[in-house]
């Protein structure tokens, strides 16, 4: 069995329903069952048998907020995560925790590796970074997923927004001195799911991928600015965007928000990709799936 926390969110759904179309039997739980109270996950474990996986999709997301919210966003990113560690280690389950790019400053010029040096800018990234910490002093047995510029399906994202503003405006403008590698959300669950199965539900195949850290985002760097331009591009080919739209580019300082972002949060993907034997896609052909699925929501464009 696997516990899937957060199932309800943009990364927790699609998770769910690539783990229905394999046939696999989970349990989802979102706010109905606050990590932040270990009693809570200590009563729910004790309603569900053989509970082999967790996938924890909870977190506090709101960047900017958390700078106001720090309290919360500590008690969802650090402490939530470890009592959802310490549950593990109870019950002997193999823990796979979603963590992200912001533990990192954006300094480097090249790809960021999973045993570079963290150094997060701001109280999101703090408090992601604590949790894995926190996963890491608890558990012996853990996988943390480190993924950036996350949109999918189900939930407000970039890719979203970016059409509703442009078929809305004449004009826009999109910073194009972040640089990054956007993350289709199946394409995260699919890696996801391959640490499952290629670990055996009950840890019973061989050569298995070692535990650790890993970084997945779909390969390739582009700037906000070239991520809005494709998604214009194909948005106008598929009558997604009604009118015309002029995509401009601006700089971070035109566009000022209460929490720095990392100017340059490229992951390294060559450990993810070798030790579970595939190739993720490139952000653009991923994009294109997106957009042209039926499971994509126009609701989100309204």
């Amino acid at each position: 069995m696997i516990w899937l926390i957060g199932s309800k969110g943009m990364l927790g759904t699609e998770i769910a329903r690539q783990l229905e179309l394999n046939n696999i039997n989970y349990v989802g739980t979102d706010k109905e069952v606050d990590i932040t109270n270990i009693e809570n996950l200590e009563n729910f474990v004790k309603s569900v048998k053989n509970i082999r996986w967790i996938i924890n999709c909870s977190a506090y997301t709101a960047v900017d907020k958390a700078e106001e919210e720090t309290e919360l966003a500590q008690l969802l990113n650090e402490t939530g995560v470890k009592n959802i560690a310490l549950i593990a280690k109870k019950i002997n389950s193999k823990l796979i925790h979603i963590s992200t790019d912001y533990v990192f400053d954006g300094t480097s010029l090249i790809p960021y590796k999973e045993t570079d040096k963290i150094s997060p800018l701001g109280i999101y990234g703090i408090t992601k970074a604590a949790g894995e910490k926190a996963v890491s002093e608890v558990l012996n047995e853990y996988y943390i997923i480190r993924t950036a510029w996350l949109y999918g399906y189900d939930g407000k994202n970039f890719v979203y927004t970016m059409l509703k503003l442009m078929n809305a405006k004449n004009e826009i403008k999109v910073v194009n001195d972040q640089f990054g590698s956007p993350t289709f959300t199946a394409d995260l669950a699919y890696s996801i799911l391959r640490i499952i199965l290629c670990r055996g539900i009950d840890f019973d195949l061989p050569n298995p991928p070692e535990y650790g850290i890993y970084h997945c985002t779909n390969l390739g760097q582009i700037s906000w600015f070239d991520f809005a331009k494709e998604i214009y591009k194909i948005g106008k080919e598929n009558n997604l965007i009604s009118s015309i739209c002029n995509i401009m580019p601006c700089s971070t300082e035109e566009y000022p928000t209460k929490t720095k972002r990392p100017s340059y949060s490229v992951l390294n993907k060559d450990k993810i990709q070798k030790t579970l034997d595939f190739k993720l896609p490139y952000w653009n052909e991923s994009l294109r799936i997106f957009l042209l699925s039926p499971l994509f929501k126009n609701e989100f464009l309204l």
